[in-house]
């Protein structure tokens, strides 16, 4: 785990984490330390708390703070991978997007087409997902603030010229630490 908390902070990325994380637990109390994402001064804070309800039911505890925010300034995102079986479809993405917008207390504001197949992932499964996730949004009404991708399959499917309503922003994502077969390496995909 240091090794991996070493490449993030080359990356200027502080991570605060729960001290069991990868190793197949979830605790829904998060450590003290995450307090500290509502009294820095900080250009962006992720919370990740995962898509389940032990994820959502964490973020809940910090309701009253995410309340205090400057109006604007908070946005929820359904980051959405249409090959999990619980978002294969929008009826399947809007049940789990309502029981996880329940247990965290926050509304979702936006939806990330994040349709993949790890190191197997194409510029298909981008458009799989964004067929998807057009309905879904058009269902709910919540935009698609976003569509992430491996760049080379993310200017592919850029290139297909969709409409950019259901695209959103588009983020190129590179890979630096993937799993072989015995462990973590370090390295671009």
């Amino acid at each position: 785990m240091s090794d991996h908390i070493r490449v993030l902070g080359e990356h200027h990325i502080d991570l605060v984490s729960l001290s069991f994380v990868g190793c197949g637990l979830t605790q829904t109390v998060m450590p003290a330390r995450v307090a500290s994402a509502f009294d820095g001064d900080w250009d962006l804070v992720v919370f990740d708390v995962g898509g389940d309800q032990a994820g959502a039911l964490s973020l809940a505890r910090y309701h009253t703070d995410f309340a205090a925010l400057p109006a604007g300034s908070l946005e929820v995102y359904d980051i959405v991978n249409v090959f999990r079986p619980s978002c294969e479809t929008p009826e399947k993405i809007l049940k789990l997007k309502g029981e996880l917008e329940d247990f965290a207390r926050q509304e979702v504001t936006g939806f990330v087409n994040n349709s993949n197949l790890l190191t197997y992932a194409s510029a298909d499964d981008l458009r799989h997902g964004y067929d998807i996730l057009r309905e879904t949004s058009d269902k709910s009404g919540i935009p698609i603030a976003h569509t992430t991708g491996r760049k080379k399959f993310l200017d592919e499917f850029l290139a297909d010229g969709r409409d950019p309503k259901y695209i959103g922003e588009p983020i190129a994502l590179e890979t630096y630490m993937y799993r072989s077969p015995d462990n973590f390496t370090y390295g671009r995909i």
